[in-house]
């Protein structure tokens, strides 16, 4: 069981996501990315008792009582996994009345879809998607920002959320989904720290997942 030790005072941010093919925990004490901890499991036949066992080991009560802020990638992923992992977040939210924070998997990913493409032009769109097996994609579309023009420092808003769509007609560059388990659960702290807007102890409520289609396309 992982427990900070020396720290008590100290608050976390805790993490849970999932991606194609795995789910994962992490935690931070606040605004500090030395103190990073990290679980991920790969997907099995059993996903929900696992969810909840791995869960209670790798967070003790102490510190889970340290939790100020929850963090959940919404998807797009697996689709069983995307609405356990939120469901599983929006009741922990519930249960220790703490607020509860969300992002899209995507734009987890799109900082650094970003920067491997040298997309690092203040104001530059582009998207994300996913090839279906059937027809079409799900995509999401990503703007650069660059505070103060500083480049290095660069913020990502998500200007369309990840959504269904038949063919990618705009002009704007396009980058295929790229999961990756410890850099999206690292990044999913790191927003959650930068959100400026704190939701409130009942921000759960308005938590859901992100999906596009039903589990049979």
């Amino acid at each position: 069981m992982i427990h900070i030790q020396n720290n008590a005072s100290k608050k976390l941010t805790l993490a849970i996501h999932s991606t194609d093919q795995s789910f994962g925990f992490a935690f931070r004490e606040n605004k500090n990315k030395k103190s990073d901890h990290l679980f991920f499991r790969k997907f099995d036949n059993n996903l929900c008792n696992n969810l909840i066992v791995d869960f209670n080991k790798f967070i003790s009560k102490e510190d889970l009582k340290r939790v100020n802020k929850i963090s959940v990638s919404t998807g797009p992923a697996n689709f069983n996994a995307s609405r356990l992992i939120v469901v599983f977040a929006r009741i922990i939210s519930q249960q220790i009345s703490c607020p509860l924070d969300s992002f899209s998997c995507f734009e987890l990913m799109a900082k650094r879809i970003a920067l491997r493409n040298n997309i690092s032009t203040n104001m530059n769109s582009f998207w994300i998607y996913k090839k279906l097996k059937r027809n079409g994609f799900i995509a999401g579309k990503y703007q650069i920002y660059i505070p103060n023009n500083q480049k290095g420092d660069i913020t990502i808003r998500e200007q369309i959320i990840p959504s269904l769509l038949k063919e990618l007609r705009d002009t704007e560059p396009n980058f295929q989904a790229d999961y990756d388990d410890k850099k999206d659960l690292k990044e999913l702290l790191t927003l959650s720290d930068k959100n400026s807007k704190i939701p409130n102890v009942n921000s759960w409520e308005t938590v859901l997942p992100l999906y596009p289609l039903s589990p049979f396309n």
